[in-house]
């Protein structure tokens, strides 16, 4: 920063990013997999489409960016954090969400290296402030320093057009009670027993063969508990070294499909298996086969994926 003649601080702007053309791809509402869930009074999602519109509003008013990702636990804690801080400034900061996967063209043009990642944007501008998780008390004094920022640049609007009380929610309908064995894995998954979640959809799937909520549940849990501690950085790392090791590419498999990023992880498995044989191979079709699962038999990516792996594998 530079200093203000009135005495205050000011925004430093040299070498600022430009944050205005930026292509427009589409990302995941909240409310859906892979997303968070839907915002409050304070807090709005962001895509690539909207970018601009949101750059523009940072003239009346601070935005604090989230750059998030649905793989990443600290970056789905820290937007609840977040959210429940920017409450308490009642409209003089708004929370923007943007998943960065989804979005990978808003991450770059802020020079995001990791999620979870926060900046602020002041009259068009972007503050970097810090990335990870840190404590509440601490996240707090910075949004403090960034509205004395944005005091000192003129910047000291509020956020329109949010309600001053929460509209009651309307009561959503009761949903059919799951089957026995698909609510124990139901309730295993919420309290964070993936082995006793995956037991009862085995043990449904013994029951009826033909039961493929328990087949995708089954390929589901197994895709969150290789992920649980994985790092997407050593994995791509480690893949990119060894790009014919079968674990090392249904490691990166694994997580682009729970970043969303279906097509790659199709593409990857079906091109490491063109080139393996053996046990290798046929470990490769079966984690392919998984991910088919999760995804969803009616979706046209799995249904492209299918015929490509049959050309790949005769």
């Amino acid at each position: 920063m530079t200093e203000n003649p009135t005495g205050g601080p000011r925004l430093n702007m040299r070498g600022a990013v430009d944050l205005s053309s930026l292509a427009r791809p589409a990302t995941p509402p909240p409310g859906t997999p892979g997303g968070l869930p839907t915002p409050g009074a304070w807090v709005v999602d962001v895509d690539t489409e909207g970018f601009p519109a949101l750059v523009q509003s940072s003239t009346g008013y601070p935005v604090i960016v989230l750059l998030w990702a649905s793989w990443s636990e600290a970056s789905v804690k820290l937007a609840a954090d977040l959210g429940s801080l920017v409450g308490q400034y009642n409209g003089r900061l708004q929370l923007a969400r943007i998943d960065a996967d989804a979005n990978p063209q808003v991450a770059a043009a802020f020079q995001s290296q990791s999620v979870p990642t926060v900046v602020a944007v002041l009259a068009g501008q972007p503050l970097p402030l810090f990335q990870g998780a840190p404590e509440l008390d601490q996240i707090k004094g910075v949004l403090d320093q960034v509205l004395e920022a944005a005091a000192a640049n003129g910047i000291t609007g509020t956020v329109p057009g949010a309600p001053s009380e929460p509209a009651a929610a309307e009561p959503e309908p009761d949903e059919p009670p799951l089957p026995p064995l698909h609510q124990a894995a139901y309730d295993a998954i919420e309290r964070d027993d993936f082995g006793a979640a995956a037991a009862a959809y085995e043990q449904a799937l013994k029951e009826n063969p033909r039961d493929d909520m328990a087949r995708a549940g089954l390929a589901q849990v197994g895709l969150l508990s290789r992920t649980r501690d994985a790092d997407l950085s050593a994995a791509r790392t480690a893949a990119a070294q060894a790009p014919q090791d079968p674990d090392a590419q249904m490691a990166v498999a694994d997580l682009d499909v729970l970043g969303g990023q279906v097509e790659d992880a199709f593409a990857r498995l079906i091109d490491t298996i063109r080139v393996t044989f053996g046990p290798d191979r046929e470990r490769l079709r079966v984690r392919l086969v998984e991910l088919f699962d999760v995804v969803g038999a009616e979706d046209p990516r799995v249904q492209q994926a299918r015929r490509a792996l049959a050309s790949a594998l005769y």
